[in-house]
């Protein structure tokens, strides 16, 4: 397909078929755009009113507003709502899965208008636009306020059909060869904080990172491979955050723009505002805001670079609407068009802390809640119903008992404590006379886009990196075993070690590093093409 004839498809207004938008054979082309850096950043699970609400909230325009230009659907492969799993991989892959999955097709495709998965292809992990760009020679970066290996930046960087799998993730990650890394999740490095008992941090190390743990330290990072980890599990809150120990959204951001523009072929980033999906789930008004407001600041960063910059597209789109926020709720039913600005807004600014800061506030007892609740959220009138459930609120969960709380004092209705299905807003930038995504699009099209406009195929990344092992050695005449969490391959003399979820193979003893991660799904092993023909030449 034409250059040309791909911006009309790119560019249509809202089409009515069901899958809206690019398709996979329109987008996957080897003829590279205008484009050179791509960065995407997703706020994760952001409810729909969210945008609105910031935006009183702040009392000014938002950074995004500009940039709306679409809608774009977000259902995965047999289910109608998402989870954040297969919503990251439909991003980073241009495949819907299912749930749980991460980077991996699905065990069947049953929603509307869904191709089946052919026998055999369960499962398969599937190349992401991350290591397009990176075979490229492109430099590439994942940021993330949660652990670095929770479901959204682990479907750009890792292959696994369980979210959970920290181990088979982060240890994907840290041998998939990315230039910057930056978040939370440290304890999920350390040996300490692994079943396997391995220390990634000193691998990371090894293999050249400047590791940093403080802002301070990231600022004076002059390395042009960068792993920063800035808490145990995942970060603070902005609202929360403790600067001198915790960098925000924006700054890590850009930090990772001036490392990795730097690279004269581009380079590919995806920032994640991770935790405005777990406000959500909490139904805790102060933590969408905290880190939807966090979130704009990035967007801000990355806008202001590619303005300036020229060869840079930005994109801002969220995985899926979580909690069913409103601004109004029952309590507004006959009230609502005659309700001031300052009903709803006016109780969200009394507060200081988003619900999980507000935790650390009260004493061993809880015997100070009513001062407590006075002080960091401007509520005096507590019932002695709410008062009793702050006291017996679980560690970690005390943002699920006070979020409510404030939210019936600003008349901020929920519908639910988890993820919703409807369209998200879709925030594009891309400099004049480039081609931007707009319509109503799938989410699978936004991988296909940045493939197409960076001038690679992603099916063709995919045989290229992800080949079945079993099959392909016994292709050439040689025998497969799995030992110890590796396969060893050996071809007459020749023996070949793949371990499990690293780039690291041993060929007749010599080390050799591979393109991709060997990538171990449960029941199967798959290895780079370059693993077998390293075998082959032999």
């Amino acid at each position: 397909m034409t250059r040309k004839l791909l911006v009309g498809v790119l560019a249509g207004s809202m089409l009515a078929s069901l899958s809206a938008g690019v398709t996979a054979e329109e987008t996957e082309t080897s003829e590279s755009s205008g484009i050179k850096n791509m960065i995407l950043l997703i706020p994760d699970g952001m409810p729909h009113d969210a945008t609105t609400l910031a935006r009183w909230y702040k009392g000014a325009s938002l950074n995004l507003d500009s940039m709306a230009s679409g809608l774009v659907r977000t259902y995965s492969a047999d289910a109608a709502i998402a989870d954040s799993a297969p919503a990251g991989t439909a991003f980073a892959t241009g495949h819907k899965s299912h749930t749980g999955y991460v980077g991996v097709l699905p065990d069947k495709a049953t929603m509307p208008g869904q191709q089946a998965i052919a026998p055999g292809d369960e499962r398969r992990p599937v190349a992401s636009v991350l290591e397009g760009a990176k075979l490229q020679g492109k430099s590439t970066g994942i940021i993330s306020t949660s652990e670095i290996m929770h479901a959204t930046p682990a479907a750009f960087t890792s292959h696994y059909p369980a979210r959970s799998n920290y181990d088979a993730l982060s240890m994907q990650q840290v041998y998939n060869g990315v230039d910057v890394v930056l978040g939370g999740g440290s304890s999920f490095l350390s040996g300490e904080g692994r079943k396997d008992g391995q220390n990634l941090i000193a691998s990371i190390k090894a293999l050249g990172y400047d590791y940093v743990t403080t802002p301070q330290q990231l600022q004076a990072s002059e390395s042009g491979k960068l792993w920063g980890m800035f808490s145990p599990t995942a970060l603070s809150y902005n609202m929360d955050r403790n600067p001198e120990e915790q960098p925000s959204l924006a700054e890590m951001t850009k930090k990772a723009i001036d490392v990795l523009s730097a690279d004269e072929d581009g380079f590919f980033l995806m920032v994640e505002g991770s935790k405005v999906d777990w406000a959500a789930h909490a139904n805790d008004p102060m933590g969408i805001l905290s880190d939807v407001l966090a979130f704009d600041d990035a967007v801000k960063v990355a806008k202001d670079f590619a303005e300036a910059n020229g060869e840079t597209a930005v994109i801002a789109v969220t995985d899926h609407h979580n909690g069913g926020l409103t601004i109004g709720n029952r309590e507004t039913t006959k009230t609502y068009d005659t309700d001031p600005l300052s009903k709803f807004i006016a109780p969200l600014k009394r507060a200081k802390l988003t619900g999980e800061g507000l935790a650390a506030k009260f004493n061993e007892n809880r015997t100070n809640i009513q001062q407590v609740m006075r002080e960091y959220y401007g509520i005096t009138d507590l019932t002695k119903e709410e008062i009793q459930a702050i006291r017996e609120a679980e560690l970690g969960r005390m943002n699920y008992v006070v979020g409510p709380m404030i939210s019936n004092r600003a008349y901020i209705g929920w519908t639910t404590g988890g993820h919703t299905g409807g369209d998200v807003v879709l925030y594009t930038y891309v400099p004049e006379g480039q081609h931007r995504l707009m319509g109503v699009v799938e989410n699978t099209d936004i991988a296909k886009y940045i493939a197409s406009e960076l001038g690679f195929d992603l099916g063709a990344t995919t045989q290229r990196l992800f080949v079945d092992a079993k099959q392909a050695f016994a292709a050439i005449g040689a025998t497969v075993s799995t030992e110890a969490d590796q396969l060893v391959v050996t071809l007459g003399n020749n023996k070949l070690v793949l371990p499990f979820h690293k780039n690291v193979a041993l060929h007749n003893g010599n080390k050799v590093m591979l393109e991709g991660v060997v990538v171990f799904n449960g029941e199967r092993t798959y290895v780079p093409q370059q693993a077998v023909d390293l075998l082959k030449a032999n």
